[in-house]
Protein backbone atom coordinates (compact mmCIF):
# COMPACT_ATOMS: atom_id res chain seq x y z
CA UNK A 1 0.00 0.00 0.00
CA UNK A 2 1.51 3.37 -0.99
CA UNK A 3 1.80 6.44 1.26
CA UNK A 4 -1.23 8.19 -0.27
CA UNK A 5 -3.55 5.27 0.36
CA UNK A 6 -2.33 4.91 3.93
CA UNK A 7 -2.86 8.64 4.59
CA UNK A 8 -6.33 8.63 3.05
CA UNK A 9 -7.35 5.68 5.21
CA UNK A 10 -5.94 7.35 8.32
CA UNK A 11 -7.73 10.64 7.60
CA UNK A 12 -11.08 9.14 6.67
CA UNK A 13 -11.37 5.76 8.38
CA UNK A 14 -14.75 6.50 9.92
CA UNK A 15 -16.20 7.65 6.63
CA UNK A 16 -14.76 4.76 4.66
CA UNK A 17 -16.35 2.28 7.02
CA UNK A 18 -19.61 3.10 5.27
CA UNK A 19 -18.38 1.38 2.10
CA UNK A 20 -20.28 -1.79 3.01
CA UNK A 21 -23.65 -0.01 3.27
CA UNK A 22 -25.85 -1.28 0.40
CA UNK A 23 -27.25 1.27 -2.03
CA UNK A 24 -30.92 0.99 -2.91
CA UNK A 25 -31.46 4.00 -5.13
CA UNK A 26 -31.48 3.50 -8.88
CA UNK A 27 -29.39 5.34 -11.41
CA UNK A 28 -32.48 7.33 -12.40
CA UNK A 29 -32.55 8.93 -8.94
CA UNK A 30 -29.14 10.52 -8.35
CA UNK A 31 -28.35 11.90 -4.90
CA UNK A 32 -28.07 15.71 -4.89
CA UNK A 33 -25.10 17.11 -2.93
CA UNK A 34 -24.21 20.76 -2.41
CA UNK A 35 -20.62 21.96 -2.04
CA UNK A 36 -20.45 25.33 -0.28
CA UNK A 37 -16.99 26.86 -0.63
CA UNK A 38 -15.07 30.05 0.01
CA UNK A 39 -11.39 30.87 -0.38
CA UNK A 40 -8.71 33.29 0.77
CA UNK A 41 -10.65 34.44 3.83
CA UNK A 42 -7.45 35.81 5.40
CA UNK A 43 -9.00 36.33 8.82
CA UNK A 44 -11.42 39.02 7.60
CA UNK A 45 -13.85 38.60 10.49
CA UNK A 46 -15.24 42.13 10.16
CA UNK A 47 -16.78 43.51 6.95
CA UNK A 48 -14.38 46.43 6.74
CA UNK A 49 -14.59 48.25 3.41
CA UNK A 50 -14.78 45.05 1.37
CA UNK A 51 -17.02 45.04 -1.69
CA UNK A 52 -17.58 43.06 -4.87
CA UNK A 53 -18.75 43.89 -8.39
CA UNK A 54 -21.96 42.01 -9.22
CA UNK A 55 -24.24 42.07 -12.28
CA UNK A 56 -26.83 44.85 -12.25
CA UNK A 57 -30.32 43.24 -12.27
CA UNK A 58 -31.68 46.09 -14.38
CA UNK A 59 -28.87 45.84 -16.94
CA UNK A 60 -26.85 42.57 -16.95
CA UNK A 61 -24.23 44.19 -19.18
CA UNK A 62 -23.27 46.44 -16.26
CA UNK A 63 -22.05 45.76 -12.74
CA UNK A 64 -22.71 47.40 -9.40
CA UNK A 65 -20.39 47.63 -6.43
CA UNK A 66 -21.96 45.97 -3.40
CA UNK A 67 -20.49 45.91 0.09
CA UNK A 68 -19.83 42.30 1.01
CA UNK A 69 -18.13 40.14 3.60
CA UNK A 70 -17.91 39.75 7.34
CA UNK A 71 -17.93 36.44 9.20
CA UNK A 72 -21.38 36.91 10.73
CA UNK A 73 -22.92 37.51 7.30
CA UNK A 74 -20.97 34.64 5.77
CA UNK A 75 -22.35 32.37 8.50
CA UNK A 76 -25.92 33.38 7.64
CA UNK A 77 -25.50 32.68 3.93
CA UNK A 78 -23.85 29.32 4.61
CA UNK A 79 -26.72 28.39 6.95
CA UNK A 80 -29.31 29.31 4.30
CA UNK A 81 -27.54 27.28 1.64
CA UNK A 82 -27.42 24.32 3.99
CA UNK A 83 -31.10 24.62 4.79
CA UNK A 84 -31.92 24.51 1.07
CA UNK A 85 -29.97 21.28 0.62
CA UNK A 86 -29.44 19.06 3.69
CA UNK A 87 -26.79 17.02 1.85
CA UNK A 88 -23.91 19.47 1.90
CA UNK A 89 -20.21 20.02 2.56
CA UNK A 90 -18.60 23.34 3.61
CA UNK A 91 -15.09 23.85 2.26
CA UNK A 92 -12.34 26.44 2.73
CA UNK A 93 -9.99 26.44 -0.25
CA UNK A 94 -6.98 27.81 1.62
CA UNK A 95 -5.52 30.98 3.08
CA UNK A 96 -8.17 30.83 5.75
CA UNK A 97 -5.66 32.77 7.86
CA UNK A 98 -2.52 34.77 7.25
CA UNK A 99 -2.08 38.47 6.49
CA UNK A 100 -5.16 38.90 8.68
CA UNK A 101 -6.60 42.14 10.04
CA UNK A 102 -5.87 42.99 13.66
CA UNK A 103 -8.97 41.37 15.21
CA UNK A 104 -7.71 37.98 14.07
CA UNK A 105 -3.97 38.56 13.60
CA UNK A 106 -3.37 40.03 17.06
CA UNK A 107 -4.58 36.77 18.60
CA UNK A 108 -2.52 34.42 16.38
CA UNK A 109 -5.54 33.84 14.11
CA UNK A 110 -7.24 31.73 16.75
CA UNK A 111 -10.43 33.87 16.42
CA UNK A 112 -10.81 32.84 12.78
CA UNK A 113 -10.58 29.15 13.59
CA UNK A 114 -13.09 29.61 16.44
CA UNK A 115 -15.47 31.31 14.01
CA UNK A 116 -15.03 28.60 11.36
CA UNK A 117 -15.82 25.96 13.98
CA UNK A 118 -19.04 27.85 14.71
CA UNK A 119 -19.91 28.14 11.00
CA UNK A 120 -19.37 24.41 10.60
CA UNK A 121 -16.53 24.18 8.08
CA UNK A 122 -15.89 20.57 7.11
CA UNK A 123 -12.35 20.90 5.74
CA UNK A 124 -9.64 23.39 4.81
CA UNK A 125 -7.08 22.84 2.07
CA UNK A 126 -4.03 24.74 3.27
CA UNK A 127 -2.85 27.77 1.31
CA UNK A 128 0.55 29.41 1.12
CA UNK A 129 -0.32 31.98 3.80
CA UNK A 130 -1.08 29.27 6.32
CA UNK A 131 2.70 28.72 6.31
CA UNK A 132 3.51 32.39 7.09
CA UNK A 133 4.60 31.55 10.64
CA UNK A 134 6.01 28.13 9.83
CA UNK A 135 4.70 24.60 9.67
CA UNK A 136 4.92 24.06 13.43
CA UNK A 137 2.66 27.03 14.11
CA UNK A 138 0.27 25.80 11.42
CA UNK A 139 0.09 22.42 13.12
CA UNK A 140 -0.63 24.12 16.45
CA UNK A 141 -3.36 26.20 14.86
CA UNK A 142 -4.96 23.05 13.50
CA UNK A 143 -4.52 20.88 16.58
CA UNK A 144 -4.94 23.39 19.42
CA UNK A 145 -2.92 24.57 22.39
CA UNK A 146 -1.49 27.95 23.32
CA UNK A 147 1.37 29.55 21.46
CA UNK A 148 4.55 29.57 23.59
CA UNK A 149 5.02 32.81 25.52
CA UNK A 150 7.72 35.09 24.20
CA UNK A 151 7.54 33.38 20.80
CA UNK A 152 5.76 36.33 19.19
CA UNK A 153 4.20 39.68 20.06
CA UNK A 154 0.89 38.13 19.02
CA UNK A 155 -1.36 36.93 21.81
CA UNK A 156 -2.64 33.39 22.20
CA UNK A 157 -5.44 31.74 24.20
CA UNK A 158 -7.09 35.11 24.82
CA UNK A 159 -10.39 33.29 25.52
CA UNK A 160 -9.68 30.20 27.61
CA UNK A 161 -7.47 27.47 26.14
CA UNK A 162 -7.43 27.37 22.36
CA UNK A 163 -8.96 24.04 21.29
CA UNK A 164 -7.92 24.02 17.62
CA UNK A 165 -9.92 23.35 14.47
CA UNK A 166 -12.79 20.88 14.43
CA UNK A 167 -12.05 20.16 10.77
CA UNK A 168 -9.05 18.67 8.96
CA UNK A 169 -6.34 20.61 7.13
CA UNK A 170 -5.46 18.97 3.79
CA UNK A 171 -2.26 19.16 1.71
CA UNK A 172 -1.47 16.24 -0.58
CA UNK A 173 1.55 17.93 -2.14
CA UNK A 174 3.41 18.98 1.04
CA UNK A 175 5.84 16.18 1.89
CA UNK A 176 8.41 15.60 4.60
CA UNK A 177 11.74 15.45 2.74
CA UNK A 178 13.17 12.81 5.06
CA UNK A 179 10.25 10.36 4.88
CA UNK A 180 8.42 11.33 1.69
CA UNK A 181 5.18 11.26 3.66
CA UNK A 182 2.48 13.99 3.54
CA UNK A 183 2.75 16.42 6.46
CA UNK A 184 -1.03 16.89 6.49
CA UNK A 185 -3.79 14.51 5.44
CA UNK A 186 -3.97 14.47 1.63
CA UNK A 187 -7.69 13.69 1.45
CA UNK A 188 -10.95 13.62 3.35
CA UNK A 189 -14.10 11.63 2.65
CA UNK A 190 -17.56 12.91 3.54
CA UNK A 191 -20.45 10.38 3.66
CA UNK A 192 -23.72 12.06 2.65
CA UNK A 193 -27.08 10.45 2.05
CA UNK A 194 -25.66 7.02 1.29
CA UNK A 195 -22.93 8.28 -1.07
CA UNK A 196 -19.40 9.42 -0.39
CA UNK A 197 -17.54 12.49 -1.66
CA UNK A 198 -13.74 12.59 -1.62
CA UNK A 199 -11.82 15.85 -1.28
CA UNK A 200 -8.11 16.21 -2.07
CA UNK A 201 -6.26 19.38 -1.09
CA UNK A 202 -3.13 20.86 -2.67
CA UNK A 203 -1.36 24.20 -2.26
CA UNK A 204 0.43 26.22 -4.92
CA UNK A 205 3.84 24.76 -5.66
CA UNK A 206 5.22 28.33 -5.58
CA UNK A 207 4.85 28.37 -1.78
CA UNK A 208 8.59 27.93 -1.04
CA UNK A 209 9.30 31.19 -2.84
CA UNK A 210 6.65 33.24 -1.06
CA UNK A 211 7.01 32.24 2.60
CA UNK A 212 9.92 32.43 5.03
CA UNK A 213 12.22 29.53 4.05
CA UNK A 214 13.07 28.63 7.66
CA UNK A 215 9.40 27.97 8.38
CA UNK A 216 9.18 25.22 5.77
CA UNK A 217 12.66 23.73 6.14
CA UNK A 218 12.53 20.01 5.52
CA UNK A 219 9.40 20.18 3.38
CA UNK A 220 8.96 19.51 -0.32
CA UNK A 221 6.15 20.99 -2.41
CA UNK A 222 5.17 18.73 -5.30
CA UNK A 223 3.53 19.95 -8.53
CA UNK A 224 -0.21 20.20 -7.96
CA UNK A 225 -1.58 18.03 -10.78
CA UNK A 226 0.94 15.28 -10.13
CA UNK A 227 0.17 15.26 -6.40
CA UNK A 228 -3.56 14.91 -7.08
CA UNK A 229 -3.22 11.72 -9.12
CA UNK A 230 -2.19 9.19 -6.48
CA UNK A 231 -4.78 10.21 -3.85
CA UNK A 232 -7.48 10.15 -6.55
CA UNK A 233 -6.52 6.59 -7.50
CA UNK A 234 -6.39 5.62 -3.81
CA UNK A 235 -9.89 7.00 -3.27
CA UNK A 236 -11.20 5.15 -6.31
CA UNK A 237 -9.62 1.91 -5.12
CA UNK A 238 -11.59 2.33 -1.89
CA UNK A 239 -14.84 2.87 -3.77
CA UNK A 240 -14.97 6.68 -3.66
CA UNK A 241 -15.76 7.83 -7.22
CA UNK A 242 -17.06 11.39 -6.64
CA UNK A 243 -13.86 13.44 -6.19
CA UNK A 244 -13.32 17.18 -5.65
CA UNK A 245 -9.90 18.81 -6.02
CA UNK A 246 -9.44 21.74 -3.65
CA UNK A 247 -6.53 23.60 -5.20
CA UNK A 248 -4.97 26.66 -3.63
CA UNK A 249 -3.87 28.03 -6.97
CA UNK A 250 -5.82 30.21 -9.35
CA UNK A 251 -6.10 32.22 -12.50
CA UNK A 252 -8.41 34.78 -14.00
CA UNK A 253 -11.14 35.11 -16.62
CA UNK A 254 -12.90 37.99 -18.28
CA UNK A 255 -16.45 38.92 -17.39
CA UNK A 256 -18.26 38.92 -14.08
CA UNK A 257 -18.20 36.66 -11.04
CA UNK A 258 -20.13 33.96 -12.88
CA UNK A 259 -18.44 34.29 -16.27
CA UNK A 260 -15.51 32.51 -17.88
CA UNK A 261 -14.34 34.38 -20.97
CA UNK A 262 -10.69 33.91 -21.89
CA UNK A 263 -9.74 31.75 -18.89
CA UNK A 264 -6.03 31.91 -18.15
CA UNK A 265 -3.50 31.25 -15.44
CA UNK A 266 -2.00 28.40 -13.47
CA UNK A 267 -5.25 26.72 -12.42
CA UNK A 268 -6.29 26.16 -16.03
CA UNK A 269 -2.90 24.67 -16.82
CA UNK A 270 -3.36 22.36 -13.85
CA UNK A 271 -6.91 21.45 -14.91
CA UNK A 272 -5.66 20.26 -18.30
CA UNK A 273 -3.37 17.75 -16.54
CA UNK A 274 -5.93 16.40 -14.08
CA UNK A 275 -7.06 12.82 -13.91
CA UNK A 276 -10.55 12.44 -15.44
CA UNK A 277 -11.64 10.97 -12.09
CA UNK A 278 -11.72 14.47 -10.60
CA UNK A 279 -15.21 15.93 -11.00
CA UNK A 280 -14.94 19.45 -9.53
CA UNK A 281 -12.11 21.95 -9.05
CA UNK A 282 -12.37 24.53 -6.27
CA UNK A 283 -9.62 27.09 -6.88
CA UNK A 284 -8.16 30.00 -4.94
CA UNK A 285 -5.03 32.17 -4.46
CA UNK A 286 -5.56 34.88 -7.09
CA UNK A 287 -8.56 36.50 -5.35
CA UNK A 288 -10.59 36.51 -8.56
CA UNK A 289 -14.21 35.60 -9.15
CA UNK A 290 -14.94 33.27 -12.08
CA UNK A 291 -17.19 30.32 -12.83
CA UNK A 292 -15.98 27.98 -15.56
CA UNK A 293 -17.12 24.62 -16.85
CA UNK A 294 -14.47 22.72 -18.78
CA UNK A 295 -15.62 19.49 -20.33
CA UNK A 296 -18.37 19.13 -17.74
CA UNK A 297 -15.99 19.84 -14.84
CA UNK A 298 -16.70 23.04 -12.83
CA UNK A 299 -13.66 25.22 -12.09
CA UNK A 300 -14.66 28.04 -9.77
CA UNK A 301 -13.17 30.69 -7.47
CA UNK A 302 -14.98 33.08 -5.14
CA UNK A 303 -12.74 36.18 -4.92
CA UNK A 304 -11.48 36.60 -1.33
CA UNK A 305 -12.14 37.86 2.22
CA UNK A 306 -15.52 36.12 2.46
CA UNK A 307 -17.09 38.41 -0.15
CA UNK A 308 -18.38 35.53 -2.27
CA UNK A 309 -19.51 31.99 -1.62
CA UNK A 310 -19.04 29.42 -4.38
CA UNK A 311 -21.89 26.91 -4.62
CA UNK A 312 -21.49 23.73 -6.66
CA UNK A 313 -24.52 21.46 -6.83
CA UNK A 314 -23.66 17.97 -8.02
CA UNK A 315 -25.68 14.79 -8.55
CA UNK A 316 -24.16 11.46 -7.53
CA UNK A 317 -25.25 8.21 -9.13
CA UNK A 318 -25.92 5.88 -6.13
CA UNK A 319 -25.19 2.79 -8.22
CA UNK A 320 -21.70 3.84 -9.31
CA UNK A 321 -20.93 6.51 -6.69
CA UNK A 322 -19.76 8.84 -9.46
CA UNK A 323 -20.87 12.36 -10.34
CA UNK A 324 -23.36 12.73 -13.18
CA UNK A 325 -21.35 15.39 -15.02
CA UNK A 326 -24.19 16.84 -17.06
CA UNK A 327 -26.13 17.76 -13.91
CA UNK A 328 -23.40 19.81 -12.15
CA UNK A 329 -24.35 23.44 -11.58
CA UNK A 330 -22.10 26.14 -10.09
CA UNK A 331 -22.50 29.77 -9.13
CA UNK A 332 -20.88 32.50 -7.05
CA UNK A 333 -23.10 34.36 -4.57
CA UNK A 334 -22.23 37.68 -2.90
CA UNK A 335 -22.20 37.87 0.91
CA UNK A 336 -24.20 41.11 0.99
CA UNK A 337 -23.94 42.98 4.30
CA UNK A 338 -25.74 46.23 3.48
CA UNK A 339 -22.93 48.37 4.91
CA UNK A 340 -23.39 51.08 2.26
CA UNK A 341 -26.87 51.82 3.60
CA UNK A 342 -28.29 52.72 0.19
CA UNK A 343 -31.95 51.86 -0.40
CA UNK A 344 -31.47 51.29 -4.11
CA UNK A 345 -28.80 48.67 -3.56
CA UNK A 346 -30.71 47.06 -0.69
CA UNK A 347 -33.78 46.70 -2.92
CA UNK A 348 -31.85 44.77 -5.56
CA UNK A 349 -29.46 43.01 -3.17
CA UNK A 350 -31.20 42.44 0.18
CA UNK A 351 -28.59 42.43 2.93
CA UNK A 352 -28.12 39.32 5.01
CA UNK A 353 -28.76 39.52 8.75
CA UNK A 354 -25.68 38.75 10.87
CA UNK A 355 -25.56 35.39 12.61
CA UNK A 356 -25.79 36.27 16.33
CA UNK A 357 -23.51 33.51 17.62
CA UNK A 358 -20.71 34.32 15.18
CA UNK A 359 -21.22 38.07 15.67
CA UNK A 360 -20.75 37.56 19.43
CA UNK A 361 -17.42 35.78 18.92
CA UNK A 362 -16.16 38.53 16.61
CA UNK A 363 -17.33 41.25 19.00
CA UNK A 364 -15.52 39.63 21.93
CA UNK A 365 -12.22 39.72 20.07
CA UNK A 366 -12.90 43.19 18.64
CA UNK A 367 -13.42 44.51 22.17
CA UNK A 368 -10.24 42.82 23.37
CA UNK A 369 -8.26 44.40 20.52
CA UNK A 370 -9.90 47.85 20.77
CA UNK A 371 -7.44 49.58 23.15
CA UNK A 372 -4.58 48.89 20.74
CA UNK A 373 -6.63 49.09 17.53
CA UNK A 374 -8.04 52.56 18.28
CA UNK A 375 -4.75 54.15 19.38
CA UNK A 376 -3.93 57.15 17.13
CA UNK A 377 -0.54 56.82 15.45
CA UNK A 378 -0.45 59.78 13.07
CA UNK A 379 -2.28 61.88 10.49
CA UNK A 380 -2.44 61.80 6.70
CA UNK A 381 -3.88 64.36 4.29
CA UNK A 382 -5.21 61.72 1.85
CA UNK A 383 -5.11 57.94 1.46
CA UNK A 384 -1.78 56.30 0.64
CA UNK A 385 -2.72 53.94 -2.17
CA UNK A 386 -1.03 50.86 -3.66
CA UNK A 387 -1.54 51.92 -7.28
CA UNK A 388 1.91 51.77 -8.91
CA UNK A 389 3.22 54.40 -11.28
CA UNK A 390 4.92 53.63 -14.57
CA UNK A 391 8.10 52.48 -12.83
CA UNK A 392 6.32 50.28 -10.31
CA UNK A 393 6.64 52.15 -7.03
CA UNK A 394 3.63 53.65 -5.25
CA UNK A 395 2.82 56.10 -2.47
CA UNK A 396 2.32 53.54 0.29
CA UNK A 397 5.40 51.55 -0.69
CA UNK A 398 7.51 54.70 -0.53
CA UNK A 399 6.07 55.55 2.90
CA UNK A 400 6.79 52.09 4.34
CA UNK A 401 10.31 51.99 2.91
CA UNK A 402 11.02 55.45 4.34
CA UNK A 403 9.76 54.29 7.73
CA UNK A 404 12.01 51.23 7.65
CA UNK A 405 15.01 53.32 6.67
CA UNK A 406 14.37 55.78 9.51
CA UNK A 407 13.99 52.95 12.03
CA UNK A 408 17.35 51.38 11.11
CA UNK A 409 19.62 54.36 10.46
CA UNK A 410 21.22 53.55 13.79
CA UNK A 411 22.32 50.25 12.22
CA UNK A 412 23.96 52.13 9.36
CA UNK A 413 21.09 51.74 6.88
CA UNK A 414 21.39 53.79 3.69
CA UNK A 415 18.45 52.36 1.74
CA UNK A 416 15.41 50.21 2.55
CA UNK A 417 13.28 48.00 0.32
CA UNK A 418 9.90 46.42 1.03
CA UNK A 419 8.15 43.77 -1.04
CA UNK A 420 4.79 44.56 -2.66
CA UNK A 421 3.25 41.29 -1.46
CA UNK A 422 3.83 42.35 2.12
CA UNK A 423 1.68 45.45 1.69
CA UNK A 424 -1.82 44.10 2.14
CA UNK A 425 -4.06 47.19 1.99
CA UNK A 426 -3.95 50.88 1.20
CA UNK A 427 -3.56 53.23 4.17
CA UNK A 428 -6.78 55.06 4.98
CA UNK A 429 -7.56 57.23 8.01
CA UNK A 430 -10.51 55.88 9.97
CA UNK A 431 -10.46 58.75 12.45
CA UNK A 432 -11.59 62.31 11.88
CA UNK A 433 -9.21 64.96 10.54
CA UNK A 434 -7.07 62.33 8.84
CA UNK A 435 -6.20 60.47 12.05
CA UNK A 436 -4.64 57.06 11.40
CA UNK A 437 -5.20 54.39 14.05
CA UNK A 438 -2.98 51.45 14.87
CA UNK A 439 -5.55 49.17 13.19
CA UNK A 440 -5.32 51.27 10.01
CA UNK A 441 -1.55 50.91 9.95
CA UNK A 442 -1.66 47.22 10.87
CA UNK A 443 -3.92 46.46 7.92
CA UNK A 444 -1.07 47.47 5.60
CA UNK A 445 1.64 45.45 7.40
CA UNK A 446 0.00 42.47 9.16
CA UNK A 447 2.79 39.88 8.99
CA UNK A 448 4.78 40.89 12.05
CA UNK A 449 8.16 40.72 10.29
CA UNK A 450 11.22 42.21 11.94
CA UNK A 451 13.70 44.41 10.09
CA UNK A 452 17.20 43.28 9.13
CA UNK A 453 20.03 45.55 8.00
CA UNK A 454 22.86 44.01 5.98
CA UNK A 455 25.70 44.98 3.66
CA UNK A 456 25.50 44.33 -0.09
CA UNK A 457 27.94 45.49 -2.73
CA UNK A 458 26.77 47.29 -5.85
CA UNK A 459 26.83 44.11 -7.95
CA UNK A 460 24.66 42.29 -5.42
CA UNK A 461 22.30 45.26 -5.25
CA UNK A 462 21.86 45.16 -9.02
CA UNK A 463 21.30 41.39 -8.84
CA UNK A 464 18.61 42.01 -6.20
CA UNK A 465 16.74 44.32 -8.54
CA UNK A 466 17.16 41.93 -11.48
CA UNK A 467 15.51 39.23 -9.35
CA UNK A 468 12.28 41.23 -9.47
CA UNK A 469 11.61 39.17 -12.62
CA UNK A 470 12.59 35.79 -11.20
CA UNK A 471 10.52 33.23 -9.33
CA UNK A 472 8.07 30.52 -10.34
CA UNK A 473 6.49 32.70 -13.03
CA UNK A 474 8.85 35.32 -14.39
CA UNK A 475 6.12 37.31 -16.12
CA UNK A 476 4.90 38.42 -12.67
CA UNK A 477 7.27 41.28 -11.89
CA UNK A 478 7.53 42.11 -8.16
CA UNK A 479 8.84 45.66 -7.87
CA UNK A 480 10.56 46.29 -4.53
CA UNK A 481 9.52 49.60 -3.04
CA UNK A 482 12.59 51.78 -2.35
CA UNK A 483 13.22 54.46 0.27
CA UNK A 484 14.01 58.10 -0.45
CA UNK A 485 17.38 58.81 -2.01
CA UNK A 486 17.57 55.59 -4.03
CA UNK A 487 16.68 55.73 -7.73
CA UNK A 488 17.19 53.60 -10.82
CA UNK A 489 15.63 52.86 -14.19
CA UNK A 490 14.67 49.65 -15.98
CA UNK A 491 13.82 48.57 -19.49
CA UNK A 492 11.56 45.54 -20.06
CA UNK A 493 12.86 45.19 -23.62
CA UNK A 494 16.31 44.24 -22.40
CA UNK A 495 17.14 40.56 -21.72
CA UNK A 496 16.41 38.98 -18.36
CA UNK A 497 19.25 39.74 -15.95
CA UNK A 498 20.23 42.97 -17.71
CA UNK A 499 17.24 45.28 -17.25
CA UNK A 500 18.49 47.52 -14.44
CA UNK A 501 20.62 50.60 -15.04
CA UNK A 502 21.62 53.92 -13.52
CA UNK A 503 21.35 52.92 -9.85
CA UNK A 504 21.96 55.98 -7.69
CA UNK A 505 22.07 56.69 -3.98
CA UNK A 506 21.49 60.34 -3.13
CA UNK A 507 22.36 61.23 -6.72
CA UNK A 508 25.65 59.31 -6.82
CA UNK A 509 26.05 56.31 -9.15
CA UNK A 510 26.55 53.04 -7.27
CA UNK A 511 29.56 51.14 -8.55
CA UNK A 512 29.67 47.31 -8.48
CA UNK A 513 32.30 47.34 -5.70
CA UNK A 514 30.58 49.93 -3.47
CA UNK A 515 29.26 48.64 -0.17
CA UNK A 516 25.72 49.73 0.73
CA UNK A 517 23.86 49.10 3.98
CA UNK A 518 20.41 47.79 3.06
CA UNK A 519 17.35 47.22 5.25
CA UNK A 520 14.65 44.68 4.38
CA UNK A 521 12.09 42.73 6.39
CA UNK A 522 12.96 39.31 7.79
CA UNK A 523 10.92 37.55 5.10
CA UNK A 524 13.03 39.09 2.34
CA UNK A 525 16.25 38.71 4.32
CA UNK A 526 15.73 34.93 4.27
CA UNK A 527 15.38 34.94 0.48
CA UNK A 528 11.60 35.15 0.36
CA UNK A 529 9.81 35.99 -2.93
CA UNK A 530 12.85 34.45 -4.69
CA UNK A 531 15.13 37.37 -3.77
CA UNK A 532 17.90 34.85 -3.11
CA UNK A 533 20.80 37.30 -3.25
CA UNK A 534 19.71 38.73 0.09
CA UNK A 535 20.92 35.52 1.74
CA UNK A 536 24.45 36.72 0.85
CA UNK A 537 24.12 39.91 2.92
CA UNK A 538 26.98 40.54 5.37
CA UNK A 539 27.16 42.08 8.84
CA UNK A 540 23.51 41.56 9.65
CA UNK A 541 21.88 43.49 12.46
CA UNK A 542 18.31 43.00 13.64
CA UNK A 543 15.84 45.84 14.01
CA UNK A 544 12.28 46.51 15.18
CA UNK A 545 9.06 45.01 13.82
CA UNK A 546 7.87 46.48 10.53
CA UNK A 547 4.57 47.64 12.06
CA UNK A 548 6.42 49.43 14.89
CA UNK A 549 8.68 51.17 12.39
CA UNK A 550 5.65 52.36 10.43
CA UNK A 551 3.63 53.62 13.40
CA UNK A 552 6.62 55.44 14.93
CA UNK A 553 7.41 57.09 11.59
CA UNK A 554 3.80 58.18 11.12
CA UNK A 555 3.71 59.67 14.59
CA UNK A 556 7.01 61.53 14.23
CA UNK A 557 6.54 62.81 10.68
CA UNK A 558 2.95 63.99 11.11
CA UNK A 559 3.42 65.77 14.44
CA UNK A 560 3.30 69.21 12.80
CA UNK A 561 1.21 68.55 9.69
CA UNK A 562 -0.51 65.54 8.07
CA UNK A 563 1.66 63.42 5.82
CA UNK A 564 0.91 63.75 2.11
CA UNK A 565 1.00 60.83 -0.34
CA UNK A 566 2.19 63.16 -3.09
CA UNK A 567 5.81 62.06 -3.22
CA UNK A 568 7.83 61.74 -6.44
CA UNK A 569 8.42 58.36 -8.05
CA UNK A 570 11.81 56.78 -7.41
CA UNK A 571 11.83 54.25 -10.25
CA UNK A 572 11.80 55.12 -13.94
CA UNK A 573 10.76 52.74 -16.70
CA UNK A 574 12.36 53.49 -20.06
CA UNK A 575 10.72 50.80 -22.14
Amino acid sequence: MNRWARAVITASIAALALAAVPVSRSQANPVPVRIIAFNDFHGHLEPGENAVEVPDPSDPARTRRVRAGGAAYLATLVARLRAEQPRHVVVSSGDLVGASPLVSGLFSDEPTIEVMNAIGVDLNAVGNHEFDHGVDELKRLAQGGCRPEGHSPRQSCARLTYAGARFPFLAANVLDRSTGQPVFAPAFVKPIGGVRIGFIGVVTRSTPGIVVPSGIAGLRFVAEARALKEPAKALQAQGVQAIVAVVHEGGDADGGINDCANPRGAIFEIERELDPAIDVVLSAHTHQGYNCNIGGRPVIQGASFGRLVSVVDIAVDPATGDVVRGQSRARNLPVVNGAEGERGIAADFPPLPPDPAVAAIVEAYRSAAAPLANRPVGRISAPFERRPGAGGDHALGRLIADAQLAATRGNGAQVAFTNPGGIRASLHASGGDGVVTYADAYSTQPFGNSLVTMTLNGAQLKALLEQQWSGARQQRVRILQPSAGFTYQWDSRRPHGNRIEDMRLNGRIIDPTDDVRVTVNSFLAAGGDSFRVLREGRDRVGGPLDIDALTEFLQAESALRPLSPKTPARIRRTG
